[in-house]
């Protein structure tokens, strides 16, 4: 039901965050997974000529005819495997590839399972779609990722949501990791759902694998948000299984009709920008070392490996007993906006922080050293 569907926490954070911007006063943004460039530049340049030459008007609801051929292309150089381009869908972003995909698979009551801490948004979908979220308690233990024997624990579940590299956490599963979930869900007949929206944004050793290489019953889901740079233009795309093409088709031709033409022809564009979004990577890369080196200088040494995404979860519940509390005296007193771990676990959220480092190194740099002078007056100088 949507009345049991709750807020989004972080976004009371930003809401504060501009609130102090309002004033002139300095913000240190590492509340929200929100890169700080904008969509490539020869994806801009497209916009532009399009703007100035083309009507956009509707297209299909699969999208224009040469998007999903280049996100099959796209397919193949990630991940050396072909996928026969109509089984893939253009979506209005990650997000309605998530309500298109669960309401083609399951029935009103259908049992979808997910980690936790995981993204807030999949159990409120779920929930909002009538159906019930199966939350697997994840840890580090497991580092942050579902495992067989937990599924077996759980009951009986009609489907499964995976996400490598993870919301909060930046864990990825690794291939025989993610075989071994696709495997088990095909034999117990349960759908299996891989977020992959941060594929693209790996350090070090970590390779990420598609669910696709170990199932054709999997669904896979992808955005050109995160590593492509393009939130705001709101596009997505899902490899499906074949027996779920046409039901997702009529699903979005009556639900968006389709998504928006312009975004469609930028996100073609920026398949070629390579070059320019991998420099970005590197940049996350060099942000993610400075949080590392930086935020145990601030008393938090207990975080999640952070092999992907652009995340840092860590364990603040030596510091303050209700990480929202700590966050809103962070942005009061420092000007440094994180994300209480509320949002990605109900009920153990509040022990933990999510900061994000898609932003500007200097942002990072200011922010740890905030941080980090902070503690060192709380304790007298002893981290």
């Amino acid at each position: 039901m949507p009345q049991e569907i709750d807020p989004f926490y972080v976004m009371e954070v930003v809401a504060a965050a501009q609130a102090r911007e309002e004033t002139g006063a300095a913000v240190y943004h590492l509340e929200v997974g929100q890169p700080a460039t904008g969509a490539p530049a020869g994806a801009i340049a497209k916009a532009h000529d399009l703007l100035d030459a083309h009507p956009l008007g509707y297209t299909t609801s699969r999208g224009i005819p040469k998007l999903p051929p280049a996100i099959a292309r796209h397919i193949a150089s990630s991940y050396t495997l072909e996928v026969d381009p109509e089984r893939i869908a253009v979506t209005q972003g990650a997000t309605g590839a998530f309500v298109l995909t669960l309401l083609a698979s399951f029935d009103a009551g259908a049992r979808v399972a997910m980690a936790v801490p995981g993204y807030p948004c999949y159990r409120n979908i779920v929930i909002g779609l009538h159906m019930e979220p199966v939350l697997i308690e994840v840890d580090a233990a497991t580092r942050y990722q579902p495992t067989v024997e937990q599924l077996e624990a759980a009951g009986p579940i009609d489907g499964l949501i995976v996400a490598s590299p993870a919301n909060p956490t930046g864990t990825m599963l690794s291939p025989d990791e993610l075989a071994t979930l696709a495997q088990w869900c095909d034999a117990n007949q349960v759908r299996l759902i891989s977020d992959e929206i941060y594929h693209g944004l790996q350090y070090g050793d970590a390779q990420p694998a598609t669910a696709t290489q170990f199932s054709d019953q999997a669904i896979v889901i992808n955005s050109f948000s995160k590593y492509f740079s393009m939130t705001g233009w709101r596009m997505g795309w899902t490899v499906l299984p074949e027996e779920l093409i046409k039901p997702v088709d009529r699903l979005a031709q009556n639900l968006v009709i389709c998504p928006p033409a312009i975004s469609q022809h930028v996100a073609l564009a920026a398949l070629d920008c390579g070059e320019e979004l991998d420099a970005h990577v590197q940049r996350y890369a060099g942000n993610r070392q400075i949080l590392l080196d930086g935020l145990p200088r601030a008393g938090m040494t207990e975080f999640a490996p952070a092999d992907g995404a652009f995340y840092v979860w860590a364990r603040t519940d030596h510091l303050a007993a209700d990480s929202k509390e700590l966050a809103a005296k962070w942005l009061d007193e420092l000007g440094v906006a994180a994300t209480p771990g509320l949002d990605f676990h109900p009920t153990q959220g509040h022990r933990f922080m999510r900061f994000s480092f898609c932003g500007t190194p200097e942002t990072m740099t200011s922010a740890v050293e905030l941080l980090g002078a902070a503690s060192e007056a709380a304790t007298g100088g002893a981290t």
